[in-house]
């Protein structure tokens, strides 16, 4: 997770390399933010449509039944949000937000800024996720930026599946493969389900937090990239291990894991509105609502 994790530490530390370099699960950023030659980068995949945030990456995304003249919605981690990371167990819903997200175009310039009008929804349990709804729609961005969101994909992602992972923070694309999957993935007080495990090609940081995780033979977003084992720890902050159904826990020193999103887009109907009520929805409830 990497920001106390990234939040926390990288917005103090913002612009300070020293520090950036050591945020965990927010992956804050790399020195240069340029893009290494090591690292393929795809006809599909590109800067278009991704944003930094203060102290992570993120991007515009639309649903599959999302319209031209929805409010645009802006996905990044739960732990990217201002203030405190949500604690285990907690649901965000319908918070105003002023937040603003630095658009980028495909080749990772600025163009411009786009704000928040609430947290439609965030947390860290069984995933880590936020979805800002924005005070312009997609039409709107697309006429003024010529961008457009990206597709949120609708399946599950597939072992030995080429991915890129987009940091508008650093202004770079890491390039690997979906190595497996994680059944149950522990980082401190937090419990994720059924996550992303890289292969080591992707050496992510602080302020990678909230990137998403493009599959390249869709160009759809797939997952979005969340922590790594930084140090070799087991289940401690920025050193998430995984545990399989006895119990046994495995430790992978340098090894990134992003979460599934492939279900997300059945909680938004209409309009982009959160109904954590729909069917097939299984993004977790606040509290006062479940049943």
């Amino acid at each position: 997770m990497n920001r106390p994790l990234v939040g926390t530490l990288a917005t103090a530390a913002l612009g300070a390399a020293t520090l950036l370099g050591t945020v965990g699960t927010a992956h804050a950023a790399p020195q240069d933010g340029v893009q290494h030659p090591t690292q393929k980068k795809t006809k599909a995949v590109d800067f278009a449509g991704s944003v930094a945030l203060s102290n992570c990456s993120g991007s515009v995304v639309r649903m599959p039944g999302s319209k031209a003249d929805d409010p645009a919605l802006v996905m990044s981690n739960g732990h990217c949000l201002e203030g405190d990371m949500p604690g285990a167990g907690e649901v965000v819903v319908d918070k105003p937000s002023s937040r603003s997200f630095t658009l980028l175009d495909k080749s990772a310039g600025k163009l411009g800024t786009i704000k928040a009008t609430k947290v439609a929804y965030a947390t860290m349990t069984d995933t880590d996720v936020s979805f800002y709804e924005t005070g312009s729609t997609y039409a709107e961005i697309e006429k003024k930026y010529k961008i457009k969101p990206l597709e949120m994909a609708t399946e599950h992602p597939a072992k030995d599946a080429k991915i890129s992972i987009v940091s508008g923070y650093w202004k770079k694309i890491y390039s690997c493969g979906i190595d497996g999957f994680a059944p149950t993935l522990k980082e401190g007080e937090w419990t994720w389900k059924d996550s992303v495990r890289y292969t080591p090609e992707c050496q992510i940081i602080g302020g990678t937090s909230g990137s998403p995780v493009v599959d390249t033979a869709t160009g759809k977003v797939t997952a979005i990239n969340n922590t790594s084992n930084e140090s070799g720890e087991e289940c401690t902050l920025n050193n998430p291990c995984e545990v399989d159904e006895n119990g046994k826990k495995t430790v992978h020193k340098g090894i990134g894991y992003a979460q599934e999103t492939y279900q997300i887009p059945k909680c938004f109907g209409d309009g982009n509105k959160l109904d954590l009520n729909a069917e097939g929805c299984v993004l977790p409830k606040p509290k006062a609502t479940r049943r």
